[in-house]
């Protein structure tokens, strides 16, 4: 009687073991029904509630931490692009375009600066070897860096529709991997810049002089050490966006010095600003400096300049360093005439 009983018992047991294995899906179906979930959509959430928390960037629980951020969309990276290809886009170009219009308009209407009073033959010394070179050296990455980074940011506008996509790709991909290239290069460059003209660039008194006279540019006689206002205004603001273009530049090629992903998003909008900026002031100092000032661009080449150009652009500098010429000369020397043959 006892063992009829046991086994009845276990029987019991396992009966209601196996009923309840038996309802457990039934009963996480019901839940599930419970909590109105549409379709065949497994969880206790419905499609557009769950994209809707991935749409406000909510941080999701991963199954492995490595698989990357738990936010799978950031929200601001839809208005970091808007700003990026609507706002600098547009208003970097016009600026680069007046940059480009002011010059052409100058070079019209004030033609090129003459020496007026004539080349006398006698050259004064400008710019040193050393000096030159590393001019030569952040101008011509600097050339290289502002074309490709132009058509990084302008070419699917003006460069897609003229070439093609296959020609664009190429040349996009080659101005992406010049832009990378050369980037690191300017850094080097604009830090040895800085330490080789920095104290001339300080600004003096005889700066306040040279704007209320508007320069030399139209007309009249403006005083002025090595570099007049212009000049000195031309190199801190090369160093100011050099500055920005080297920081985002440097976070933009290893994204991985920052955690967070905004600080690569604002790094491309102050890129592209300081840039644009710097390119469309950089467009009047290169026309200056090669057609637009007869004798400038000789300090550049030659290291030397003629006596009266450095006595009508720079003349606080040329007397200074003409006075140190003559005390260095032998005595007895004699200087030639002008225009005798040397």
């Amino acid at each position: 009687m006892r063992l009829i009983l046991w086994v009845s018992l276990l029987v019991a047991v396992l009966a209601g073991a196996l009923f309840a294995n038996t309802l457990s899906p039934l009963a996480v179906s019901s839940a599930m029904a419970e909590e109105s979930v549409p379709g065949e959509t497994l969880g206790n959430e419905s499609d557009s509630d769950l994209w809707r928390r991935v749409r406000r960037g909510e941080s999701f629980t991963l199954s492995d931490p490595r698989l990357g951020s738990g936010v799978l969309v950031q929200s601001e990276g839809e208005e970091w692009r808007s700003i990026r290809n609507g706002l600098v886009s547009w208003y970097g170009g016009i600026l680069v375009l007046v940059g480009l219009g002011a010059t052409v308009l100058f070079a019209l209407l004030r033609g090129k600066v003459k020496i007026e009073g004539g080349r006398t033959g006698k050259r004064v010394p400008r710019f040193t070897m050393v000096e030159r070179s590393i001019h030569w050296f952040v101008a011509a990455v600097f050339i290289l860096l502002a074309i490709s980074g132009l058509i990084i940011l302008f070419g699917r506008y003006i460069l897609l529709p003229v070439i093609g996509p296959s020609a664009f790709g190429a040349v996009a991909s080659a101005a992406m991997q010049g832009h990378n290239l050369f980037g690191p290069l300017f850094v080097v460059g604009l830090v040895v810049m800085l330490f080789a003209y920095g104290m001339d660039n300080v600004f003096q008194a005889a700066d306040a002089k040279w704007i209320i006279k508007g320069g030399n540019l139209f007309g009249g006689h403006a005083p002025s050490w090595k570099y007049n206002f212009g000049e000195k205004t031309y190199f801190w603001l090369i160093v100011m966006t050099g500055t920005v273009l080297s920081v985002t530049g440097i976070l933009m090629e290893f994204p991985t010095l920052v955690g967070e992903l905004w600080y690569l998003q604002l790094s491309t909008i102050l890129h592209a600003v300081a840039a644009l900026l710097v390119i469309a002031v950089a467009i009047g100092h290169i026309y200056l400096g090669s057609i637009g000032v007869e004798g400038a661009l000789e300090g550049m080449t030659e290291g030397t300049v003629d006596e009266n150009w450095a006595r009508e652009h720079h003349d606080l500098w040329a007397e200074k360093v003409m006075q140190k010429m003559a005390e260095n000369e032998p005595k007895g020397a004699t200087k030639p005439a002008p225009g005798a043959a040397e």
